[in-house]
């Protein structure tokens, strides 16, 4: 007999479609990936460089907290944003994911409850399921464009399990970027209410249209409360490294975390050399993708206003547009999509958003769309969306 852990645990639902994907792709149907956030821009030459030249004759265990030199280089990261993190104050991670997971586990016993604005990156199930955390929705929609609630609203929802909130920002699956105001307030309830804020800031280099990133990490008022998760994955399209990092200016906190990455031994030591040298990327590499990534998501932005039944808000980061559509099931629609749609044996992979809510009934006519492949491929993907709502049965 499996774990009830194991039974509870959700299959990814960004992965879910595959194997109807894969059945197109053996029927001769090309597809168009636009449901995962695997970025198709060039990984640095500095991250492979350093790798290859490696020279040590034995590949040892590294330092459980992260090889120095790479925690050298995320302290010069941050001081780039205006950030002030001390190496002791820095742990390296398996990703974003063991940060994320690292963290609960450090503030939350089994049974207490950290509060995520939905929807939310549908993975926090899995890692809230694994340490035994209730996800308590803060509920946002696509009419807002995702914006927070009022101040009661979200303060109706602490309870005495009430360990933490987790604002992912720039966000995905959304693409909101929180406002000003926005992030005061969440500071304000942190403050009132004694939570600590999860910060899952691995988006922070995606922001457009003219807007600054704005980190929790910049208010010294809550410092001793904001736990930052960043990862290497999405800003220099290293995804296959799998590093991240947590970072937290709470002594006590960080000792702690340390115990849980101890229990893991160390993260891949070859992966951490070439990431301690993507501190040298020119920061010409980042103003680059930045523009390329802007002129995909006004692609696809333009391209769903022009169809019938569509709303979805202008994202602000991120490479993530969430999309409510004029169809009854959008799980429905994506596999019918896969089945039986193509234009010129060519179709689309999307993501229903169901799973990227917990409050039951939400987002089953929304789908989340990522534009990290290339303009051309998302030109062709808005096409066959377009068409393919025009004669899909399962219409409103």
């Amino acid at each position: 007999m499996l774990s009830n852990r194991l039974n509870m645990i959700q299959a990814s639902p960004i992965r879910r479609l595959y194997p109807y994907s894969d059945e197109a792709t053996r029927r001769g149907i090309y597809v168009y990936p636009l449901n995962i956030g695997q970025p198709d821009i060039e990984t640095p030459k500095e991250y492979l460089s350093a790798i290859c030249n490696f020279e040590d004759k034995v590949l040892s265990y590294a330092i459980s907290r992260g090889v120095p030199e790479l925690i050298n280089s995320f302290v010069k990261y941050y001081n780039k944003h205006k950030i002030d993190f001390n190496s002791d104050e820095i742990i390296i991670t398996n990703g974003g994911s063991e940060a994320l997971l690292f963290s609960m586990l450090a503030l939350c016993d089994v049974g207490d409850e950290i509060l995520i604005p939905e929807p939310y990156y549908s993975n926090y199930n899995a890692l809230a399921q694994i340490a035994g955390v209730n996800i308590i929705p803060i509920t946002t929609n696509a009419e807002s464009g995702f914006s927070l609630p009022d101040k009661s609203t979200i303060l109706n929802l602490v309870t005495p399990k009430t360990k933490a909130m987790l604002i992912t920002n720039p966000s995905n699956p959304t693409g909101k970027v929180y406002s000003e105001a926005e992030i005061s307030l969440i500071r304000e309830i942190a403050l009132e209410k004694n939570l600590f804020i999860i910060a899952d800031e691995v988006y922070k280099e995606f922001i457009y249209d003219g807007l600054d990133f704005i980190s929790f990490a910049h208010f010294e008022d809550v410092e001793d409360k904001v736990i930052v998760i960043d990862s290497i994955s999405k800003r220099y399209s290293a995804c296959g490294a799998r590093i991240g990092c947590v970072a937290s200016k709470n002594k006590d906190l960080m000792k702690g975390m340390l115990k849980l990455a101890q229990s893991r031994l160390s993260v891949a030591t070859l992966e951490q050399v070439g990431a301690a040298n993507l501190i040298n990327v020119p920061d010409s590499y980042m103003e680059e993708v930045k523009i390329e990534y802007k002129k995909r998501r006004d692609l696809v932005y333009n391209a769903l206003q022009e169809m019938e039944g569509v709303i979805c808000k202008k994202p602000l980061g991120a490479f993530y547009i969430m999309a409510k559509l004029p169809v009854v099931d959008a799980e429905k629609f994506a596999i019918w999509l896969l089945e039986e749609f193509n234009i010129n044996n060519e179709t689309i992979l999307i993501t229903p958003a169901e799973n990227f809510y917990a409050t039951e009934g939400l987002g089953r006519d929304e789908i989340r769309i990522s534009y990290s492949i290339n303009l051309e491929a998302l030109k062709k993907s808005m096409h066959i969306l377009k068409e393919a709502l025009k004669v899909y049965p399962g219409r409103k």
